[in-house]
């Protein structure tokens, strides 16, 4: 895969697929991956999102995005970006909210193209953690621990 910028995370590698006006995805990769400086100017801005948001998780993304999806998995991705930080929601009761049923929630949460930016592990199980990335990543669970205590670990500004 083509990306436009590889950025460290303590958790993996997150690779950045945009284009000059938009950000498009992003992927994690196995930590040790080559970083890749950012090749134009949107990836650069989305490089210095991802590494405010490791070092204070209330910093905001705002650029622009360029998703692809179903109107259904748009609608789950719009209500993911409404659960504020450091909080969570399960899966059952977004499906509630959203007229749908969770497992299909779940489906839509694992095609998020834009994880981090598009909050899909704030969704838990009534019972746990849940899934992440639909577990095809290596360490997938591992990383979305992390983020919730990341996001959880730090003070909500004033």
């Amino acid at each position: 895969m083509n990306y436009q910028a590889c950025v460290a995370a303590p958790f993996a590698v997150l690779a950045i697929r945009c284009k000059d006006d938009a950000v498009t995805g992003i992927d994690f990769l196995p930590l040790g991956t080559a970083l890749v400086p950012p090749s134009n100017g949107m990836a650069d801005k989305m490089s210095v999102a991802l590494r405010r948001y490791l070092h204070d998780p209330f910093s905001p993304f705002e650029l622009p995005l360029e998703l692809h999806g179903t109107p259904f998995q748009r609608r789950v991705w719009d209500a993911l970006r409404r659960i504020p930080v450091s909080e969570t929601i399960t899966y059952a009761e977004l499906a509630r909210q959203l007229g749908s049923g969770a497992r299909a929630v779940a489906n839509a949460c694992g095609a998020n193209p834009l994880p981090i930016v598009i909050p899909c592990h704030r969704v838990v199980a009534k019972n746990g953690l849940g899934g992440f990335m639909r577990g095809s990543e290596v360490a997938s669970l591992e990383i979305k621990r992390w983020l919730l205590n990341h996001e959880r670990s730090t003070s909500s500004p004033a």
